[in-house]
Protein backbone atom coordinates (compact mmCIF):
# COMPACT_ATOMS: atom_id res chain seq x y z
CA UNK A 1 0.00 0.00 0.00
CA UNK A 2 2.75 2.66 1.04
CA UNK A 3 4.65 1.85 -2.51
CA UNK A 4 1.69 2.45 -4.33
CA UNK A 5 1.25 5.46 -2.66
CA UNK A 6 4.98 6.20 -3.13
CA UNK A 7 4.95 5.30 -6.47
CA UNK A 8 1.56 7.38 -6.92
CA UNK A 9 2.94 10.18 -5.91
CA UNK A 10 6.50 9.98 -7.82
CA UNK A 11 4.43 9.77 -11.11
CA UNK A 12 2.47 13.28 -10.10
CA UNK A 13 6.04 15.31 -9.57
CA UNK A 14 7.30 13.42 -12.22
CA UNK A 15 9.89 12.16 -10.06
CA UNK A 16 12.21 9.27 -10.65
CA UNK A 17 9.89 6.07 -8.60
CA UNK A 18 12.88 4.36 -7.41
CA UNK A 19 14.09 7.49 -5.15
CA UNK A 20 10.87 8.45 -3.64
CA UNK A 21 10.03 4.63 -2.91
CA UNK A 22 13.43 4.02 -1.65
CA UNK A 23 13.54 1.18 -3.98
CA UNK A 24 16.92 -0.18 -4.89
CA UNK A 25 18.06 1.54 -8.33
CA UNK A 26 20.66 -0.61 -10.15
CA UNK A 27 23.09 -0.14 -13.01
CA UNK A 28 25.37 -2.32 -14.59
CA UNK A 29 28.59 -0.97 -16.76
CA UNK A 30 29.43 -3.24 -19.78
CA UNK A 31 30.03 -6.87 -17.87
CA UNK A 32 32.25 -5.28 -15.33
CA UNK A 33 30.83 -2.69 -13.09
CA UNK A 34 27.69 -3.24 -10.42
CA UNK A 35 26.23 -0.32 -8.69
CA UNK A 36 23.16 -0.44 -6.61
CA UNK A 37 21.75 2.36 -4.54
CA UNK A 38 19.31 1.43 -1.62
CA UNK A 39 20.70 -2.22 -0.88
CA UNK A 40 19.89 -3.40 2.78
CA UNK A 41 23.44 -5.23 3.43
CA UNK A 42 25.18 -8.37 1.68
CA UNK A 43 23.76 -11.59 2.43
CA UNK A 44 26.64 -13.61 0.96
CA UNK A 45 29.98 -13.22 -0.74
CA UNK A 46 32.09 -15.04 -2.92
CA UNK A 47 33.97 -14.54 -6.08
CA UNK A 48 31.43 -16.22 -7.88
CA UNK A 49 28.24 -14.88 -6.47
CA UNK A 50 26.90 -12.07 -4.14
CA UNK A 51 23.95 -11.96 -3.11
CA UNK A 52 22.51 -8.54 -1.63
CA UNK A 53 19.41 -7.71 0.26
CA UNK A 54 17.14 -5.30 -1.54
CA UNK A 55 14.44 -4.99 0.97
CA UNK A 56 11.27 -7.00 -1.29
CA UNK A 57 13.54 -8.86 -3.06
CA UNK A 58 17.02 -10.21 -3.17
CA UNK A 59 19.77 -9.20 -5.95
CA UNK A 60 22.26 -12.07 -7.12
CA UNK A 61 25.54 -11.08 -9.21
CA UNK A 62 27.08 -14.33 -10.78
CA UNK A 63 30.09 -14.22 -12.35
CA UNK A 64 34.29 -14.76 -12.11
CA UNK A 65 36.83 -12.73 -9.91
CA UNK A 66 33.89 -10.46 -8.33
CA UNK A 67 35.10 -8.32 -5.68
CA UNK A 68 33.46 -5.44 -3.60
CA UNK A 69 35.06 -2.45 -4.26
CA UNK A 70 33.05 0.36 -1.63
CA UNK A 71 29.76 -0.18 0.13
CA UNK A 72 28.16 2.18 2.10
CA UNK A 73 24.81 2.29 3.92
CA UNK A 74 23.15 3.84 0.72
CA UNK A 75 25.39 2.11 -2.09
CA UNK A 76 27.84 -0.50 -3.12
CA UNK A 77 29.99 -1.54 -6.16
CA UNK A 78 31.06 -4.35 -7.40
CA UNK A 79 33.49 -5.53 -9.98
CA UNK A 80 34.50 -8.45 -12.00
CA UNK A 81 33.55 -10.41 -14.51
CA UNK A 82 29.72 -10.04 -14.26
CA UNK A 83 27.75 -13.26 -15.78
CA UNK A 84 24.22 -12.30 -14.93
CA UNK A 85 21.98 -10.61 -12.42
CA UNK A 86 19.33 -11.99 -10.93
CA UNK A 87 16.29 -10.81 -8.87
CA UNK A 88 14.20 -13.20 -6.71
CA UNK A 89 11.03 -12.20 -4.57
Amino acid sequence: MERKLFSEAAELFDLPADVVAGLPHVELVGNSQFYMEHHRGILSYSGEEIAINGDALIVRVRGTGLELVSMTGEALRIKGVIDRVEWER
